[in-house]
């Protein structure tokens, strides 16, 4: 749809309604098997794996948690699809048009963050692989600046720039880069599997794993409890759905532009349940039998790699894991923060130049290196503040508005969603106090239980919606509105 006569200071060409509407099911799947098939996917996927204790287990915990991702991504979907308008211009309905700048700069800055790990990570592969030959791997010992090794910064460098060359010509080029990656990674996924279960004498979903190794080896997933216990099953499905915190809040930035309702259904189905359980699956009988052959617990696909004797074998697995961990970076941390930091000054800012900012606050951190130290816990406490977004913005959209939203208004200073002064008032308040029980109080104190930490992002959505739609009654949006 047109906008008539837009405020200036809410309106360009790419936070406006979406125009063309041609992602098809395949290209909404793709959106999820770029995000999963990461290196710190894998980790993750192959950790929860093993700490369900047995195959019925991890059916029941992680096939739980990716119903749950399934159908909140549903709901971010379908409104992205219905008003075609990206994260941050959603949330000014809910949050002011004003306001609104507060959820996406909340998002943006997790996503600088991942973004610089996730480049990392990427580049990690690369140095594994380069590191084979006995030239770079003295070269990697005996050069170093920015606090790295020259090698690592180099392909830290050049795995940065392949990024933006990715998002020259916009969201298009997104669609095609995952319609290629998304496959690619599966095929190097089951060649991985089947050639380490090969080597096995056959795949097994018996780890065999002694306690203490497994306990060592996955303490660092977030997960509480003995192996297949309830308690660390309830904590490996809550770890899984959050995982996916960020991505609740902008899938309506890819669901815009799709085809049809239809379209996000069957690619959420086959992007999240059913490829969530079939990556979990691979990921585990890989590590168990990586462990079968060498050994070790080896959680990280780019160490199983990096024990092939075959060059070939060891460059397509280290190679196509780098181009997946590309993938959720443009996904999950690139394509957000663009649209987050051109709603903040859309005069000045479009999606390149918010794409180009946030990989050179990635590029400026890495000196730094934070993701490698304690800062990615101060991180992760921002993080957590997305439960109570998301729990405002779906009780807003659903329960308040009822689906019903007056997009134009939405690019109007002084239409329907400025509230008071721009800013809702009703979205601050229980914002504060979602991020008081999601973030603060388990992170900074001892006031709750020890466990409470693992279930924070939930208590963090329940909460901080439960309390925004108090306070809708207690103080209506048509009051407000006047």
């Amino acid at each position: 749809m047109d906008i008539r006569n837009p405020s200036p200071n809410l309106y360009n060409e790419d936070l406006a309604p979406a125009r063309e509407r041609h992602w098809g099911a395949f290209s909404i799947f793709n959106v999820w098997t770029s995000d999963v098939h990461s290196l710190w996917g894998y980790y993750l996927a192959a950790s929860l794996f093993l700490l369900c204790g047995s195959f019925l287990n991890f059916i029941i915990a992680i096939g739980l948690g990716s119903l749950i991702i399934f159908f909140l991504m549903s709901l971010m979907g379908y409104a992205g699809e219905k008003t075609g308008v990206p994260y941050p211009v959603l949330a000014r309905a809910s949050f002011g048009v004003w306001g609104a700048n507060l959820p996406a700069m909340v998002r943006a800055i997790v996503a600088c963050f991942w973004y610089g790990a996730q480049t990392a990570a990427a580049s990690g592969a690369i140095v594994a692989l380069l590191t084979r030959t006995d030239a770079l791997l003295q070269f990697h010992q005996t050069t170093h600046f920015l606090g790295h090794s020259g090698l690592e910064v180099i392909c830290y460098v050049v795995v940065w720039a392949l990024q933006l060359l990715i998002i020259q010509n916009g969201m298009e080029t997104v669609r095609k880069f995952q319609n290629w990656a998304g496959p690619a990674v599966w095929v190097a996924m089951l060649v991985l599997a089947v050639g380490l279960c090969i080597k096995a004498g056959g795949f097994s979903f018996d780890h065999g794993i002694p306690q203490e190794i497994l306990l060592e080896k996955t303490k660092d997933a977030g997960v509480t409890g003995e192996p297949g216990s309830f308690w660390a099953l309830m904590a490996v499905g809550a770890t899984w759905v959050t995982y996916f915190a960020a991505l609740y809040l902008n899938f309506c930035d890819f669901s815009r532009y799709a085809e049809n309702k239809a379209a996000i259904t069957k690619g959420n189905v086959w992007g999240l349940p059913v490829n969530l359980l079939l990556f979990s699956l691979v990921a585990g009988v890989t590590t168990i039998a990586a462990f079968r052959v060498y050994g070790e617990v080896m959680l990280h696909p780019e160490q199983i790699s990096a024990k092939f004797d075959s060059w070939v074998l060891a460059s397509i697995a280290a190679l196509t894991f780098a181009v997946a961990t590309l993938g959720i970076n443009v996904v999950a941390n690139f394509v957000s923060p663009a649209f987050d930091f051109a709603n903040v000054f859309p005069r000045r800012i479009n999606f390149k130049r918010g794409g180009y900012i946030a990989a050179g606050i990635a590029l400026v951190l890495y000196p730094f290196a934070p993701w490698e130290g304690n800062a990615a816990s101060f991180v992760n406490a921002i993080g957590s503040t997305m439960g109570p977004l998301l729990g405002i913005i779906l009780v807003d959209y659903y329960l308040i508005a009822r689906g019903n939203i007056n997009v134009e208004a939405l690019y109007h200073e002084n239409g329907e969603y400025r509230f008071e002064g721009g800013w809702n008032a009703n979205a601050l308040i229980a914002t504060g106090v979602g991020v008081l029980f999601s973030s603060v109080l388990p992170r900074l104190t001892t006031l709750l239980p020890s466990w409470w930490g693992t279930y924070g992002w939930f208590f963090g959505v329940a909460i901080g919606g439960g309390v925004y739609y108090a306070m809708t009654i207690i103080r209506p949006r048509a009051l407000l509105a006047k």
